[in-house]
């Protein structure tokens, strides 16, 4: 337990209001939907209405005095301890265009901290779960980061580029994707998946609303990795965040939060 929290009963919460989600807007993705864009440009599609539904009323049931924050319906009063951060489908641009790298997002923050999260990859019939001190894991088996070492056997994977280089960090950023071996662009949702099961050894994300990273916190740090923003902290509020293996986050942090200089290895 985390004081008065069950993690095991937190945990299970989070894993059933994803896979409800992911069931929920399966059927809309195999037939097809159209998006609209909301008032602050992103889209949201009939999908999304139905997976936050489906995840809401699980959690609503299981925790019924916690309090919610949605990317759809927005905040939901309850306990202002605990509260359940949910992005019902991450990716709505690429789950209307049929691509693959979508899914559910679902953490839960307690006293301020992630504790408990689930993210799954519905078109690829994958689901991950972490909670603190229970390790993480992939459709029930554990998963780790890398140990890779050197940026030159790096690869890296960001979320948004466009944003990425938007920000002050964009010109440091492009001389570490420069020195890696590879870097990926797939979105936040499976790059930061990526640096959790050992895929990619450093994910770089810039933009993005709580409900886009919160349970990748604990998720990464749960698989043995680093997650946080540009200080070195976690404020879901960051305009960066960084997630890497421990070898390289302490370095990518520096490079990416101060001025521009080789990368040398």
């Amino acid at each position: 337990m985390t004081a008065d929290l069950d993690l095991s009963l937190a945990l299970d919460a989070a894993e059933r209001a994803c896979r409800a989600a992911a069931d929920a807007a399966l059927p809309y993705y195999r037939g097809g939907v159209s998006a609209n864009r909301k008032a602050d440009g992103s889209l949201v599609t009939a999908a999304d209405q139905a997976a936050e539904r489906a995840a809401l009323a699980v959690i609503r049931d299981a925790f019924p005095s916690h309090s919610i924050l949605t990317e759809e319906s927005g905040a939901h009063p309850g306990d202002p301890r605990t509260r359940w951060i949910l992005d019902p489908l991450d990716g709505t641009h690429r789950f209307a265009r049929g691509l693959r790298f979508w899914g559910p997002l679902v953490a839960l923050e307690h006293g301020g901290e992630i504790v408990a999260g689930a993210a799954a990859l519905p078109a690829l019939g994958e689901v991950y779960t972490a909670a603190r001190g229970l390790g993480a894991e992939r459709n029930g088996e554990p998963i780790r980061v890398s140990t890779v070492d050197t940026w030159r056997d790096a690869n890296i994977a960001v979320g948004s580029l466009a944003r990425l280089l938007d920000t002050p960090a964009g010109g440091p950023a492009l001389d570490l994707i420069g020195a890696a071996d590879y870097c990926v662009a797939g979105g936040d949702l499976e790059g930061a998946l990526l640096v959790a099961r050992g895929e990619a050894d450093l994910w770089i994300e810039a933009g993005v609303r709580p409900w886009d990273v919160a349970p990748f916190k604990v998720i990464i740090e749960e698989a043995g990795g680093r997650f946080t923003d540009l200080t070195g902290a976690c404020s879901l509020d960051a305009p960066v965040f960084v997630a890497a293996n421990a070898p390289l986050h302490a370095d990518a942090l520096s490079r990416l939060g101060g001025a521009r200089r080789p990368v040398e290895d």
